[in-house]
């Protein structure tokens, strides 16, 4: 009989000399499998009590939960009295486990969470919702906790523009070139930093974008919750004294249209200029985006550059 209604008959199906036609009537058998939805699920980055109702009625409905880490997963399942399978899906097994998710929600749906916030803001899970868009597989993003907004709104900086940039390079020279593409923005930047690195990139930042406002807020939402503002100067100098510890956000206030302040001395423009350089960057690109950020006249900073 008809798959679309009991009162249809074997007529619905129709058939010809090439096989089987697919019509209104007559499904493929691709029509008929079930197609189950991918969840992306924000679970706390701290505290357990952040997480809503709704996270976990899916996380209990779920026929699978794809976690970064399956232990600190289990720790807040446990706290919830929930019993969902669990496969893990981190950055070293992202592409060798699509199938075993894909074979999952062709039976059903699919949780994705990562260890703290929100799936594929700095974790796993950008190659997995694309491969299931590409498939037509249904994505719903569930809204939750992310370190970046709960950040940026006790900041203090503004929040009408910013841009979250992830981690920051790790090498020296990566990290200024980095620094000197986002100087000339006049958004507030965010960004994940490790304790071992805070007051080197804290440096970094002061010798590139200047001794801007900034903030470093560090275990969000945990016991020990702390927020740092300041200029760049007064952060390296706390946290020169006082030891970061524990997972930190940091952001930096944007470029101030026309601020002619604290122009930049031939030294700084020497030193950004010699970063960009190092890194293979033109000599005319260079000097246009020293220019740029710094001031000056784009053929003086050329000029330095033939010094």
């Amino acid at each position: 009989s008809c798959w679309r209604s009991a009162a249809c008959t074997p007529g619905c199906m129709k058939r010809s000399s090439a096989g089987t036609q697919r019509t209104p009537n007559n499904p493929t058998r691709k029509d008929l499998a079930p197609m189950g939805t991918l969840y992306i699920v924000p679970t706390p980055i701290g505290n357990l009590e952040d997480i809503t109702l709704r996270a976990l009625r899916i996380l209990r409905e779920a026929s699978l939960i794809a976690a970064e880490d399956t232990r600190t997963t289990r720790k807040l399942l446990s706290r919830y009295e929930i019993s969902t399978p669990l496969t893990s899906y981190h950055e070293h097994n992202k592409l060798a486990k699509l199938d075993t998710i894909f074979d999952a929600l062709a039976l059903g749906d699919v949780a994705l969470v990562s260890d703290a916030g929100t799936p594929g803001i700095s974790d796993p899970g950008y190659e997995l919702i694309q491969e299931a868009l590409a498939r037509g597989i249904p994505v719903v993003p569930l809204p939750g906790p992310s370190a970046v907004t709960a950040a940026l709104v006790a900041s203090g900086l503004p929040t009408d523009r910013f841009l979250f940039v992830g981690f920051l390079p790790r090498k020296a020279a990566a990290l200024r070139a980095a620094l000197q593409e986002l100087a000339p923005l006049r958004a507030t930047l965010i960004a994940y930093e490790s304790p071992n690195r805070l007051v080197a990139t804290l440096e970094a930042a002061r010798d590139v974008l200047g001794d801007r406002p900034a903030v470093v807020a560090r275990e969000l939402s945990k016991l020990h919750e702390d927020f740092q503002r300041g200029t760049i100067s007064k952060l390296i100098d706390h946290f020169r004294e006082n030891e970061p510890r524990g997972e930190i956000t940091l952001l930096f206030g944007g470029a101030v249209e026309n601020d002619s302040s604290e122009p930049w001395d031939e030294q700084r423009v020497r030193r950004a200029l010699a970063d960009r350089l190092a890194q293979g960057e033109p000599r005319s690109s260079a000097a246009r985006a020293v220019a740029e950020a710094s001031g000056w006249n784009r053929r003086e900073v050329y000029n330095l550059s033939l010094d």
